[in-house]
């Protein structure tokens, strides 16, 4: 049994936590509100004191919204200048920069850093099918690995540079995001016809493109279901412009990252943060009159 630190219990921390406990680990927990936190005390998490106490465990995972977050509860409070932990696992999904920039100021401090962004909704944690994106200096690694596992499906592996796990992730929701302003758009034009967009959404997911996301998000479009999000149109827009200040570090462009980004601040302005980003339907059928 391992004694873990665990910071944010969100939509995706909590079913993280639980499936720790389940493997047998002693997890103690903080959140900055406190339903979460009793929750998971009911279940047999340990409440921490304080965010001091979570960094005072061996290993710390941590799941929380962006860099903002994450400067402001870890560094700009002195939290991992007096930490104690032997390294420091960060689930979230945060800029490269700030990767790079988290890496070093762990090992200026002698604690290991992982950056191990998830694939995968709620769902998809509850039932411990994650594919984890892990990235750090081997020997933090190795001990992030066995407590990543009763977490993961699949535990990618992406070298010792933190960073890549992180672009690895951005680069794969600015491709969903693609995805979906192609489908929202192929939606309404479909239905302009009088195509039933539950059948468009079947018959993408059923032959040219199988898995979980044309007849996923399509499905929700013909349904205009969108809440509860699964993904969050403003954690969508940030994850956009994650992807699109990578590329300007590499001075690459991505021409079609910057169509999607105005759509989702479209939604934005519209009052969708909150909706699944698969409310960008909607907008393609304002445009279209609809």
């Amino acid at each position: 049994m391992e004694e873990i630190g665990f910071v944010g219990l969100g939509t995706m921390g909590r079913p993280m936590v639980r499936r720790l406990l389940a493997a047998g680990h002693r997890v103690v927990v903080w959140n900055r509100s406190r339903p979460a936190v009793d929750e998971l005390a009911a279940e047999g998490a340990v409440p921490a004191a304080d965010l001091a106490e979570v960094f005072d465990r061996p290993v710390v995972m941590s799941v929380l919204a962006d860099d903002a977050s994450l400067r402001a509860l870890l560094l700009d409070g002195g939290v991992l200048e007096a930490a104690r932990c032997r390294v420091h696992v960060n689930l979230a999904t945060v800029s490269a920069a700030f990767a790079a920039d988290l890496a070093r100021l762990h090992a200026d401090r002698g604690i290991g850093y992982v950056a191990a962004p998830v694939l995968g909704r709620a769902e998809v944690a509850a039932a411990g099918k994650l594919n984890v994106l892990a990235a750090g200096e081997a020997s933090a690694l190795d001990l992030a690995r066995p407590l990543l596992e009763p977490l993961a499906g699949r535990i990618w592996e992406l070298g010792e540079d933190p960073a890549r796990a992180n672009v690895v992730k951005i680069a794969v929701n600015f491709l969903l995001a693609g995805a979906i302003e192609a489908t929202a758009e192929a939606t309404a034009l479909v239905e302009s016809y009088g195509v039933d967009a539950a059948a468009f959404a079947e018959l993408l997911g059923g032959t040219l493109f199988p898995g979980p996301v044309y007849r996923g998000y399509g499905g929700l479009m013909a349904e205009r279901r969108y809440e509860p999000a699964g993904f969050t149109t403003r954690l969508g827009l940030k994850d956009v412009d994650l992807a699109l200040s990578a590329a300007r570090e590499r001075e690459l462009p991505l021409p079609t990252g910057s169509l999607v980004r105005d759509a989702l601040l479209e939604a934005l302005a519209a009052g969708w943060s909150e909706r699944d980003w698969a409310t960008l339907a909607d907008l393609a059928r304002r445009r279209a009159g609809r």
